[in-house]
């Protein structure tokens, strides 16, 4: 029976997550799970790679190494009460947690005062512009989010190491 308390085995995580790229990657995709669902395995490993690193499921057999680190994701999950499963569905498809929601509820609260926040005429100047403009403007956006995550991990590394 495991009766520490949470906070002292998430300190242990941490720090275990920080040392090595399997224990970070396997927190990474519990978390990712966690917040969102109907992700592929592209998709998961695209997001999991934007926060330790192109090429942190390896150079060579990285499609094993994914599957391995799903199955411990599954049996954590399985091990708090959850089953993550897998959707073949066109409408939506990849990995969610069965019965649950498609995003968690905070993802959904700062969903919806995101767009509460939307200035309609910012998106009536924008409906004005070319394609390759509003493809620009995204590019940009993305870019910037990007740079953002870069230095937010910049300065946990920094605090950390």
């Amino acid at each position: 029976m495991n009766d520490l308390p949470l906070e002292t085995q998430q300190v242990i995580l941490t720090d275990a997550a920080q040392r090595d790229i399997v224990t970070a990657r396997r927190k990474q995709l519990l978390e990712i799970l966690w917040r969102e669902r109907y992700l592929t395995r592209s998709g998961l490993m695209a997001r999991a790679e934007a926060f330790l690193g192109k090429g942190c499921f390896g150079k060579s057999a990285w499609e094993d190494t994914f599957y391995r680190d799903m199955r411990l994701v599954k049996k954590a999950f399985k091990a708090a009460g959850y089953e993550l499963v897998y959707s073949r569905s066109k409408e939506k498809s990849g990995y969610y947690l069965r019965d649950e929601p498609s995003f968690h509820p905070l993802i959904q609260r700062a969903i919806v005062g995101a767009v509460a926040e939307v200035d309609a005429k910012q998106v009536a100047i924008t409906s004005k512009f070319q394609p390759a403009q509003r493809v620009q403007q995204g590019f940009s956006i993305s870019n910037l989010a990007n740079q953002v995550v870069a230095y937010r991990q910049g300065q946990r590394e920094a605090a950390h190491g």
